[in-house]
């Protein structure tokens, strides 16, 4: 089916295009002088370097390993993708929909087995990011180079302006929201329990799986793979592609970040219309969690979805973008 054709489950919010707080600050400058010294964090270039080195064994494993294990590998791989994209990202950090308990716990435990933070913190850093976009507040900036962008930032101290400007903040939705403080508190054994005890276990007690199999495979290579499918956004995303909105941004569209980040790809748009719940103008195509998105609206979990109307994104297109015609 066509996603021109499909319409979302419940009725969108239309929203002009128009500044509000997760919009590029146009005020901001960056101070004179010299830049801050880089300062490395042993501990995270250790760890990050263990994981990937472990993830790259795991693929020795994977021929050995019974096909159940890795369809859960690729169900897990959905469930925390889904705890960032629709979760940190488009509830908390945008707030571009509203969900009822039921679904914010979900996304929230989902969330807990992607382990990139937690919300509070993600959803924090993500609007400075778009606040402060590709200068030295933003935490991932871009300009640094793709391998800053993509991993380099969790190796290093943040830059003082990226702490100066997210203490600034107006976090209060956030607070108030129990679900996001609940899992704050407890983060760390909620991680301990959704992203390696959990994606371990059930193949070793359900099918037979080796705990050996199920740990590397469905734990940690499954979990490098999210980690580096939401960088790619942070990386090829703001490098690779064409800027059919806005050709004064960095941000791009990307269909090969899209299909790994399950519709996080289509960024030059998101970066202009940050408060639309589908971070793209074509629905369902190549978006997975719009299509997720969606189907709890119709279960009646979620509803208020921020749309752009298709005369605000023509408008937009004719005023600032580079003339092509179509995403990726």
């Amino acid at each position: 089916m066509s996603s021109a054709s499909v319409e979302p489950a419940t009725s969108p919010e239309f929203v002009d295009d128009r500044p509000v707080d997760d919009s590029f600050d146009t005020t901001y400058r960056e101070k004179q002088g010299a830049k801050p010294a880089m300062k490395l964090v042993w501990r995270n270039i250790t760890l990050m370097g263990a994981l990937h080195f472990a993830a790259i064994y795991s693929f020795v494993l994977v021929p050995f390993a019974k096909p159940l294990t890795w369809l859960w590998a690729a169900f897990c791989f959905l469930l925390s993708a889904l705890g960032v994209t629709a979760g940190a990202h488009r509830l908390w950090s945008h707030r571009s929909y509203t969900a009822t308990t039921p679904l914010r716990v979900f996304l929230a435990i989902a969330n807990s087995m992607a382990f990139q933070n937690h919300i509070y913190e993600w959803a924090r850093d993500h609007r400075v990011h778009h606040k402060f976009s590709e200068t030295d507040a933003d935490p991932h900036n871009a300009t640094r180079g793709f391998f800053f962008s993509h991993v380099g930032w969790l190796m290093v101290r943040k830059h003082p302006d990226v702490i100066e400007k997210g203490s600034k903040l107006d976090l209060s939705d956030l607070k108030a929201d129990p679900v996001v403080m609940f899992q704050k508190k407890y983060y760390k054994p909620s991680v301990v329990l959704m992203c390696f005890f959990i994606p371990t276990v059930v193949p070793w007690y359900f099918w037979g799986e080796s705990l050996w199999n199920a740990y590397f495979i469905a734990a940690i290579l499954r979990y490098t793979l999210v980690l580096n499918a939401t960088w790619l956004v942070n990386s090829a995303a703001h490098m690779f592609g064409n800027r059919p909105y806005d050709r004064w941004i960095n941000p791009r569209e990307n269909r090969f970040v899209a299909f790994g980040a399950i519709g996080e790809g289509f960024h030059n748009y998101h970066h202009t219309f940050p408060y639309d719940y589908s971070t793209s103008e074509y629905g369902w195509r190549g978006n997975i969690t719009t299509c997720f998105i969606d189907a709890v609206c119709w279960l009646g979990l979620a509803s208020n979805c921020k749309r752009v109307s298709k005369e605000a994104i023509l408008a937009r297109r004719r005023r600032t973008g580079d003339g092509s015609i179509r995403s990726g």
